[in-house]
Parts: structure tokens; sequence; C-alpha cells
């Protein structure tokens, strides 16, 4: 079965308090990415997206997101993946921080997570960083997840209902 690493901006987006329209399509394909497709697959997250969930400053909606994170098995972030983090961070891979990009594309890649489910297109799901990336996991040893977001799972007559 294929392997999923939830990075935390899915719950943050299955659970969102914001009302712009990008981001209520994005709530909306988040949702139907879950209820649809998810059960296809075996879902993994990390004790690292329930720290960056837990600094949420809206109490009810940061409850949920760790509860709805919680119930899948959380991914260890070990020395070796942490020194993975400060090797994407040094190779310019990822932005420098520690707690955030690279430590959930280094624990996807330590874990030979088969896709990176993320709504960061900036570091993450980003085509023009794929090549870079797979570059550096390979002199690593590592595999490269598909980073990709949720909505590329979905079939376009899905996302254009009125």
């Amino acid at each position: 079965m294929t392997t999923v690493y939830l990075e935390t901006t899915i719950p943050s987006f299955f659970y969102t308090a914001r009302t712009d329209t990008r981001s209520l399509a994005r709530h909306r394909w988040t949702r139907q990415w879950w209820d649809e497709v998810a059960p296809d697959f075996e879902l993994f997250s990390s004790d690292a997206v329930i720290a960056e969930l837990d600094r949420g400053t809206i109490e009810e909606l940061k409850s949920e997101r760790i509860l709805l994170i919680s119930r899948l098995p959380l991914l260890e972030a070990t020395s070796d993946v942490l020194n993975v983090a400060r090797i994407y961070v040094d190779r310019l891979v990822m932005p420098c921080d520690g707690v955030g990009d690279a430590l959930h594309l280094a624990i996807a890649s330590h874990y030979s997570i088969d896709v990176l489910l993320t709504w960061n297109c900036k570091h993450l799901a980003n085509p023009n960083k794929f090549g870079h990336i797979h570059q550096v996991n390979e002199e690593l040893g590592l595999s490269t997840p598909l980073l990709t977001t949720p909505l590329n799972y979905l079939s376009e007559d899905d996302t254009y209902e009125d």
C-alpha cells in the first residue's frame, strides 16, 4: 500500500478559520481528499507536525487538528533525521528552519514514505526544487517522496462544483 506523510498544512486546512477564497478551496479539497482518496493509502504524520500544530493560536482548531493527526502512526525525528534536515538547509534545498519544511522532508525521506502531502508549494510541492531534492537524497542514499497537494489526486470534474 502506498504510504503518505501528512505535514502540518494538511490538518491546518482540514480545520481552518480562514475565509479567503484560496483557503476555502484548499479546505474543501483537503476534506474531499480525506474522504475519497485517503482510505486508499497508509497515512503517517509525526511529532514534529503535532508540535507545529500546538503552536496554533485558536485553541479549538488546534485541538481538532492535533486529534486528526494523533490518530495516525507518528514517525520519530531521530538524530539521523535531524542530521538529514540540517543537510537540506546546508545544501540550500530547504529554508533555514530546523523544525519546519526541512524536518518534514527529512522524516518522509528517511522512512521511505512514498508521498509527502502538503499545501506548501513554495518549499515542498515546488517542481523547481524536485531535481535538487532528488539529487541530495540520492547522494544520501535516501528515497525521494512524491511532493504533492491533495488537489493533484482529485479529478478536474470534482473541483469545479457549483
